[in-house]
C-alpha cells in the first residue's frame, strides 16, 4: 500500500471513526469543518488521492457512500460496514435529490445533495427504496407543520388519495400542496390562508405530474 500524507491520514482516520461511531460516513462539509478545509474541492483532493491508494471507495463521487478498504498501515477492514450498521440500527439512508418550492413555483429536482438517515419506523414499514428526499423552499405549507428548510420524504408515485400532501408537477416545475380532484380541475391547495390555490383543468392534469406524496417531514433544529 502507498504511503499516506499526514493530512491525508487525518481524513481516513475521521472518516473511519464517523463510520465506527455513527454506522455512516461524513459529509465532505463535516470532514472540512473538523480539519479546518475551507473548500469541499481541497477535501475532495484528498479523498480522491485514498481512493487511488486504495483505502476508500464510493459510489457516484458521493460523501455518503464512502466504504473504507483498509486502514492505515494497509490492514484490511475487518468492521461491519456502514450499510451492515445501518441495518442493525434499523435506520434506512433516503437520498436527497434536490429542492422543491412550497411558496412560488420553481425547479424541483435538481441533482442529488446528500443524504440524511432516519429511524425506519418514521417511514413506515413498507419498501423505502422508491422514497427520497426534497428540501422545502417557501411558506405555503406552514399551516400543515412544513416550514421553509424542512426536508419533506416522498414516495415515489404517480396517484394520490384526495387530501394528500403531494409534489406535483406543473408545467416544467414542481410544488409542494394537498392534492384534491374535483370535476372540471385539480386543485392544489397551499396551507397557508394568505395564499390561493393552484387550480389546473383536468385535460392539462397527466398521469406524470404527480411525482409523489409525502410521508414524512425532517426539521435541523
Amino acid at each position: 500500500m502507498q504511503k499516506l500524507t499526514d493530512r491525508q491520514r487525518a481524513v481516513l482516520d475521521f472518516i473511519s471513526a464517523s463510520i465506527e461511531d455513527r454506522g455512516y460516513p461524513p459529509t465532505l462539509r463535516e470532514i472540512g469543518n473538523h480539519l479546518g478545509i475551507r473548500s469541499t474541492n481541497g477535501v475532495n483532493d484528498h479523498i480522491r488521492a485514498l481512493e487511488r491508494k486504495g483505502y476508500l471507495t464510493r459510489e457516484d463521487m458521493k460523501s455518503r457512500t464512502l466504504r473504507l478498504v483498509r486502514r492505515d498501515g494497509g490492514s484490511a477492514q475487518d468492521k461491519p460496514n456502514g450499510a451492515a450498521t445501518l441495518e442493525s440500527l434499523d435506520l434506512v439512508a433516503i437520498p436527497v435529490v434536490g429542492r422543491v418550492a412550497a411558496g412560488a413555483l420553481a425547479e424541483a429536482i435538481e441533482t442529488p445533495e446528500d443524504r440524511v438517515y432516519v429511524d425506519r419506523m418514521l417511514l413506515g414499514r413498507r419498501d423505502t427504496k422508491d422514497v427520497f428526499g426534497l428540501r422545502i423552499v417557501g411558506d405555503s405549507m406552514i399551516e400543515a407543520g412544513i416550514h421553509d428548510g424542512d426536508f419533506v420524504f416522498v414516495r415515489k408515485q404517480a396517484t394520490a388519495e384526495r387530501g394528500a400532501i403531494v409534489i406535483a408537477l406543473v408545467g416544467d416545475e414542481a410544488t409542494c400542496k394537498y392534492f384534491y380532484p374535483e370535476r372540471d380541475h385539480i386543485r392544489l391547495q397551499p396551507a397557508n390562508s394568505s395564499m390561493a390555490p393552484i387550480l389546473i383543468p383536468k385535460s392539462d392534469f397527466r398521469s406524470t405530474s404527480i411525482l409523489g406524496t409525502v410521508v414524512g417531514i425532517y426539521r435541523q433544529l
